[in-house]
């Protein structure tokens, strides 16, 4: 799956497929979706009783979470906004990645280098805020 002409994203996961592979884009949206299931449905990553303790991977693997979950909105950006707005959902698009953006950089769960391939895109609703509710963010270089 790519972003583009600069970045293309292998999937791997540990377990099912242990060397990364590339794979087309509805390959790595499935392997993405099962695998985050998994995650959540894992109870010792995401606990589901009261007073269990989170594990100390648990920051780790919501940040692969965001990390693979960001990958497929810049799939669907570089190669498939035309489509987007030829639907005429790109409102819903930009609302939808606006969220995940915003969450991303509250708690910091990507590091920079990671959102180059929409960094105009969030440096452009960014810089919209107002001043007051405006987060910062950093300049990236390529991976």
């Amino acid at each position: 799956m790519s972003a583009g002409p600069r970045f293309e994203y292998l999937w791997a996961d540990g377990k099912k497929v242990k060397q990364a592979i590339p794979v087309s884009a509805p390959e790595y949206v499935e392997y993405l979706m099962t695998w985050v299931h998994e995650q959540l449905d894992d109870p010792s990553v995401f606990p589901n009783e009261a007073g269990i303790p989170f594990p100390k991977n648990f920051i780790s693997v919501v940040k692969q979470i965001f990390k693979r979950l960001f990958r497929v909105y810049a799939h669907i950006y570089h190669c498939h906004f035309a489509e987007v707005i030829g639907l005429k959902v790109e409102a819903h698009l930009n609302t939808s990645f606006k969220h995940l953006a915003y969450f991303i950089q509250e708690f910091d769960l990507l590091a920079p280098n990671d959102l180059t391939p929409l960094q105009e895109y969030i440096d452009t609703f960014s810089n919209t805020t107002s001043t007051s509710t405006s987060t910062s963010t950093s300049t990236s270089t390529s991976t």
